[in-house]
């Protein structure tokens, strides 16, 4: 499948449900619109230890987690894929607890992200409600950690499903695959949005100033030349004037605001 794009599928459901079938349907109408080869990586199975809270990952790299499982793999196949679907069932009003694992495993990517050529489709299922919620948490993890946002799709999937939500749930899936599609197509990721121009400031201002507390987060971004002055996002593409405008105010008060946080003692 030379010429096919390669989509990883991380797959929070622990069996194969609703939120399997509507990716399998998600990949018909897609390869309607351009090759595409899924592959699936299922969360029940694989081998991702519980994240400790030790803070080492942000502090010293993510190469000394005490964990050791299958994560350093796991990120190789998201640098490998060309896309990544974000899929899981509404639990609880929120994520799977496998996609909360997964999530809080790779906390790290938060303070430095790195998937900036990738594209990213959520998918979530629920058999009543809850999936509005649960594609905005995703939206937040998948935005932070670099990729480009190019679809979402929430589904109501009681059971059994109705004739009106089949109809309702088909027309989706054919809407966020053209989309996705679209995206697939372009050969580089679209500008960056205002809520991704206040992001890259805001953190910017933060981990300019904590070489000590965080040395590990501090020297990613030097040496992603993300201080630099002039730097208007995390690659060079272009920036709305009028974003970077405000995301330099943002930065601003984040700078201001990262102070009192992180060097004000309690009497001052």
């Amino acid at each position: 499948m030379e010429n096919h794009k390669k989509i990883l599928v991380i797959m929070g459901s622990p069996h194969k449900g609703n939120t399997f079938r509507e990716c399998e349907r998600l990949y018909d109408f897609l390869n309607k619109q351009i090759p595409v080869e899924f592959e699936y990586l299922w969360l029940n199975d694989a081998a991702l230890l519980p994240c400790r809270g030790c803070l080492l990952c942000f502090s010293h790299g993510e190469k000394v987690c005490p964990n050791h499982d299958d994560a350093s793999l796991i990120e190789q196949k998201m640098k490998e894929a060309d896309a990544v679907i974000f899929a899981t069932p509404v639990y609880g009003m929120n994520v799977t607890g496998q996609m909360k694992i997964f999530i809080d495993r790779f906390s790290y990517i938060f303070h430095r992200p790195r998937f900036f050529e990738k594209r990213a489709l959520l998918l979530a299922t629920t058999g009543v409600l809850g999936h509005t919620e649960v594609l905005k948490y995703l939206d937040t993890v998948a935005r932070i950690w670099g990729f480009e946002i190019a679809g979402a799709v929430g589904l109501v999937t009681p059971i059994p499903v109705s004739a009106h939500h089949a109809e309702k749930n088909q027309k989706a899936i054919e809407r966020v695959a053209k989309e996705f599609a679209s995206a697939l197509k372009r050969p580089v990721r679209k500008s960056p949005g205002l809520k991704d121009i206040i992001l890259f400031h805001g953190q910017r201002a933060a981990f300019l100033q904590i070489e000590k507390l965080s040395p590990a987060d501090y020297q990613y971004w030097k040496d992603m030349g993300w201080f630099e002055k002039g730097v208007k996002y995390f690659i060079d593409i272009p920036v709305n004037p009028v974003y970077h405008v405000i995301g330099l105010f943002i930065e601003w008060i984040a700078k201001r605001q990262a102070k009192i946080e992180f060097f004000t003692t309690p009497d001052e």
